[in-house]
């Protein structure tokens, strides 16, 4: 089973990105985030006819967060609030699997209250993880989480340090769930730097000049980091005329 995180900005404007990376990439399974439409504008019979099935949380110009599946899915309430409004978790069981889709708040500044907001809200993923799940579940935790865990993720940590997106307040929590028992796949499988899913579109040739981040993730318990079997980053949808500013991430599990 290939399992893919893809932060689209916009599902209506990226819909034949979207469409073509689904033929050529094939993923089993795929957790969307910043899809910014409401339901009744979801785009899913166009989805459906290309062989997925899927489930969405939505609202205007904003957030967003949906998951296509080729396998029969269970959709489940998502049993947990940050005490907003907003659409940023979606949660699912997939062949044994449990799928946990999120959109972390960015944050804006360590000054801001939209920081304050973005670590209340990872403190209360928490919480929610550790209340409806164990360490031994079949778990996977996918999506944007605005945050890049260590220097290797981000193309000049000794300029950033400290920025949102790669602060220490950020790195204790992320440190939370680890302890917990998620393990970030793609670094089980990837040692490497330079190895990044977000491009900033002001800056030109980000992609081919290696200035990103790696703030997209799938992590996942040990039943799940067990059968995983390699993870990697496909940078293609970034190259292609009007683009996200993400790259997909995936990760293959054996089943």
């Amino acid at each position: 089973m290939i399992i893919a995180s893809f932060n689209l900005n916009s599902i209506r404007a990226r819909m034949p990105i979207l469409l073509e990376w689904l033929q050529d990439a094939r993923p089993d399974l795929v957790c969307l985030q910043e899809t910014k439409v409401v339901d009744s504008g979801f785009p899913e019979l166009e989805i459906q006819a290309s062989g997925y099935e899927v489930i969405f949380r939505g609202e205007k110009a904003y957030n967003g967060v949906a998951i296509l599946s080729r396998h029969q899915n269970r959709n489940r309430p998502p049993q947990w609030e940050d005490g907003s409004e907003e659409t940023r978790l979606i949660r699912a069981r997939i062949g044994g699997i449990h799928i946990v889709n999120t959109y972390v708040p960015q944050g804006v500044h360590p000054l801001s209250g939209k920081f304050r907001y973005k670590l209340d809200f990872l403190q209360s993923l928490y919480a929610f993880f550790d209340s409806a799940f164990s360490p031994d579940t079949p778990l996977v935790w996918a999506g944007d989480f605005n945050i890049a865990p260590s220097p290797e993720d981000v193309y000049a940590p000794e300029v950033f340090a400290g920025s949102v997106g790669f602060h220490p307040d950020e790195h204790a929590i992320l440190d939370r769930f680890r302890k917990w028992g998620f393990t970030d796949l793609f670094r089980l499988h990837n040692r490497g730097r330079d190895e990044y899913t977000f491009f900033d579109y002001t800056i030109r040739n980000a992609v081919k000049r290696k200035m990103g981040w790696r703030i997209d993730h799938i992590w996942g318990t040990r039943p799940v980091a067990d059968i995983s079997k390699r993870a990697w980053i496909d940078l293609r949808p970034r190259l292609l005329k009007r683009p996200s500013d993400h790259a997909p991430v995936l990760v293959e599990i054996k089943i």
